[in-house]
């Protein structure tokens, strides 16, 4: 009976398992937190100078709508492109530098950004000194970001054990989503200094993040942190030198070039078919931003949410938020596979709802619904990634497995307007119904090929 009883004290109840991943985040090492601060006001920074760049583009730099439009698409496509190609350098350098690295490029790109339309610079529809000035800030951004986000996941990596891993990198997805919620609350900041001097605050917040960044995930905390974690995972000690001090005897290019090819993340099949087999189901994302704006807009023209469709397009990030860290608690210990195929399988099918046609709590159906299967499996990705990459190769692993979203904004993009000047125009009959269909149609190949896939993906997988 006392050995009954003690048995049932040790087994956790319901709420236990939701507490507990909390209570060991919030034991979770020094770094682990320096990271989540500086992730949080990345989120903000970044969709805060997003929301209002083509407007800076057409009244600060003089350009027309139209390239203003490019300039955007630069910015956001490139940050994941950089990604695939700069992202191994984190491994060479190693994680706490190469995030250094990255906030002080973004922070000197993003000193030019703001120059170029509050100086005085001629400004013009064409190769100015004003335009000019902005490319050079956005290309260094870019260059920023090609190093950012794999140090970033890495970190997290580094200092977590199996109890914390899952709530880390829940937590940095969830502080990203909340940072970028906030410019919601920006138009009376707008209406008193301009989006130039947002610009300028975007840039003071930049060197913010870096001092902090450099203060709290200094080399000792951060050595410290690395050892402990690699202890409770049962691993032997990380070698202190950097890969790129490593003295390693000289080989012919051909021979350096043969081994890279063999040795890029690309070269496991079973990688390349996990990372791009999520294409279709990330359409949904980019049409959060290049679809459900307009759509809104037109569909429920006349109403209320008609005309203030901010309404809808921002509730996700708010959403996710608040439900990745629950979601990543109830699931912490299940197949990081398995959430992908159930995980995008949620967040596809509500998309067919929204093919009856306007309806408000579809709509609101849609983005609840889609929001829960996106807090499943996208905290999980890179977690996945993460865990499947060798250790000294991490942030290679981390950058390659940017490129589908890189590609998803860029065919998503050739194909989502085409759909709303077909289903919902300005002016006509419209049928908005069919174009999510199709939407959805898309999406939903993501879950069915993954279970498709279980097996073989399992064989060669460790999750």
């Amino acid at each position: 009976m006392a050995d009954s009883d003690s048995a049932e004290q040790k087994q956790p109840g319901p709420l236990r398992e939701i507490v507990q991943p909390f209570v060991d985040a919030a034991r979770a090492p020094r770094p682990l937190w320096g990271n989540n601060l500086q992730y949080f006001l990345e989120g903000f920074i970044y969709f805060g100078i997003l929301n209002y760049l083509v407007i800076y583009c057409v009244e600060n730099i003089g350009l027309n709508e139209l390239r203003a439009g490019w300039i955007v698409t630069v910015l956001a496509g490139g940050i994941t492109f950089s990604q695939f190609f700069l992202g191994g350098l984190v491994d060479r350098w190693g994680t706490r530098r190469g995030l250094l690295i990255a906030i002080g490029l973004l922070l000197l790109g993003r000193v030019l950004l703001s120059a170029s339309g509050t100086l005085g610079l001629p400004t013009g529809d064409g190769l100015s000194p004003a335009s000019l000035t902005l490319l050079g800030g956005i290309g260094i951004i870019l260059l920023g970001y090609g190093f950012y986000e794999p140090a970033s996941y890495a970190i997290v990596r580094q200092v977590t054990t199996a109890k914390t891993a899952a709530m880390g990198f829940a937590m940095l997805y969830a502080l990203m989503n909340l940072g970028g919620w906030l410019p919601s609350f920006l138009g009376p900041a707008r209406r008193a200094v301009g989006i130039g001097g947002l610009f300028w605050a975007f840039t003071a917040l930049t060197l913010v993040a870096w001092l902090l960044t450099a203060f709290i995930l200094n080399r000792k905390t951060m050595d410290d942190a690395i050892a402990a974690a690699r202890i409770e995972r049962g691993e032997a000690p990380a070698d202190p030198t950097p890969a790129a001090q490593q003295q390693l005897p000289a080989q012919p290019w051909t021979r350096r070039a043969a081994q890279w090819l063999r040795e890029h993340p690309m070269a496991d099949p079973r990688f390349a078919f996990f990372i791009f087999v999520l294409i279709p189901v990330q359409t949904l994302f980019a049409h959060n931003y290049l679809t459900m704006p307009l759509y809104v807009k037109r569909a429920y023209e006349g109403t209320w949410l008609g005309t203030n469709f901010e309404v809808a397009v921002n509730l996700n990030p708010l959403l996710i938020f608040s439900l990745v860290p629950i979601v990543a608690a109830l699931t912490r210990e299940k197949s990081v596979y398995r959430l992908h195929v159930v995980g995008t399988a949620i967040m596809a099918a509500p998309t067919f709802l929204l093919a009856f046609g306007p309806s408000v709590p579809l709509l609101l159906g849609y983005i609840f619904i889609m929001t829960i299967g996106e807090a499943i499996w996208q905290p999980r990705f890179l977690q996945f990634v993460a865990e499947t990459a060798p250790e000294d190769r991490m942030g290679a692993y981390l950058g390659v497995a940017r490129l589908p979203w890189f590609l998803t904004k860029m065919i998503t993009g050739l194909y989502s307007g085409w759909f709303l000047m077909t289903y919902l125009p300005e002016e006509g009959i419209q049928d908005s119904g069919a174009m999510w269909f199709w939407h959805g149609l898309i999406a939903v190949s993501t879950p069915l090929l993954l279970l498709l896939a279980t097996r073989w993906m399992r064989a060669g997988f460790k999750h």
